[in-house]
Order: C-alpha cells, then structure tokens, then sequence
C-alpha cells in the first residue's frame, strides 16, 4: 500500500502502459497498467488538475497516507454492496490468486508483487488443490 502512496505523476508512463514503483529497500520495478487503469487515472488527474508531485493527492495536495487508503477502499467496498472487510491487501491477494487461477506463471506474478521469495508469492496466493493438479498435470511431462 506504501507502494501505491509513493507513485509520483512522472512514474506513469501511459505510452508504454507501464507504472515504475518502488518497493521496500528502494527496489525499484516496472508494472504494467490496464486500459482501464489509465482511464480511471486520467479521468481523476482530469477532475484534479494534474501537475507535478504526487500522484494521488488528499483534500489538501498532500501525498495520500496508507491510512486513507484503507479508508478509501473499504468506504468503496461498501459502496459497491460487499458484506465483507476489504482492505488494499485484500486487492493484492485478489490479484495474485486470480492470476495464478488463470494460468498465470508464479514467477511473473512474483515479480508484479515485488516479493523477493518465490516462497511468499505461494503463501500469498489462494489457490485450491484441484486447480495446483491441474496446472501440475498440464505442465508436468511426466504426469500422467
């Protein structure tokens, strides 16, 4: 969440799709951003009025805190009628088991986590037996 608090305006580069972030022990990556992504993102610089500085200001200019963005996301959670907690953690563990649901390699979804262990990414995600036998016999040439 710390993440998403310390992206600058410069980080987004829009014609490559991609966001540069920088994660704990200043390890610095590239993370791809979604068409839709970046129409959200434009249309809140549209209503803000971009500028340089941070990309995603509070009521007075500043840098967004984790906290506001634990609130933010629950208030948006409730709005959109979920029944239960919702934090940005949830969000990043949502992702990473959706990917990893869909095929996704467990390396690459390290890698847009910014997990240094492959071990952490396997904890992170939330996938059942019956989907890892599937993507083991798939992959395994020797499986069946």
């Amino acid at each position: 969440m710390a993440e998403v608090c310390g992206l600058d305006g410069d980080d987004l580069d829009r014609g490559r799709g991609t966001v540069r972030v920088v994660g704990k022990g200043d390890k610095e990556r590239m993370v791809p951003v979604g068409d839709t992504a970046l129409a959200a993102v434009d249309a809140y610089l549209g209503a803000r009025g971009e500028g340089r500085g941070p990309l995603f200001r509070n009521l007075r200019g500043g840098r967004l805190t984790t906290r506001s963005v634990h609130r933010i996301v629950g208030r948006q959670a409730r709005r959109a009628g979920l029944d239960r907690r919702v934090t940005p953690h949830t969000l990043r563990h949502t992702f990473a088991t959706h990917m990893l649901g869909e095929g996704g390699d467990l390396r690459l979804i390290q890698e847009l986590l910014g997990h240094s262990r492959l071990s952490t990414t396997q904890r992170y995600t939330h996938v059942s037996p019956e989907r890892l036998m599937k993507v083991y016999d798939a992959a395994h040439p020797r499986a069946t």
